[in-house]
């Protein structure tokens, strides 16, 4: 199956300072916001990749599930996919720890724990801004 990274995030303290460092630097271009009650943030896009610049809102929305708690930095990133399930059935077989799921009107991801704990997102969807497969 055909998978594409199109979707990362980072964790900051600052979502309009660190926004407006990859759009000026790197030409980055605002394609949408959030404000839930996990986090606010600020979506991004090059036409590929689709970088979300959130503040989590709580410690535990902050928490990887890594055992460091709340950092910041890379926070988990996500792959375009062809089939959520055959998606699915392979992350199960290599030991991925399903998580949750997001599904909004913008976009649907599900979320696993892959290999030392960093969180991977999947989705048929894909992200607002982000090149289709």
């Amino acid at each position: 199956i055909m998978a594409k990274l199109r979707h990362l995030s980072l964790h900051t303290p600052e979502t309009e300072k660190t926004a407006e460092f990859y759009k000026r630097v790197f030409d980055m271009v605002e394609v949408g916001r959030t404000n839930s009650q996990f986090a606010e943030g600020i979506f991004l896009s090059d036409g590929t990749i689709n970088p979300s610049v959130v503040r989590f809102k709580t410690e535990q929305a902050a928490d990887r599930g890594d055992g460091l708690g709340s950092v910041f930095g890379l926070h988990h990133f996500g792959f375009s996919v062809e089939s959520e399930k055959e998606t699915r059935r392979r992350l199960k077989e290599a030991g991925a720890e399903y998580l949750f799921t997001v599904d909004r009107p913008d976009y649907y991801e599900e979320k696993y724990k892959g290999p030392d704990s960093v969180m991977i997102d999947i989705s048929g969807r894909g992200w607002i801004g982000t090149e289709p497969l």
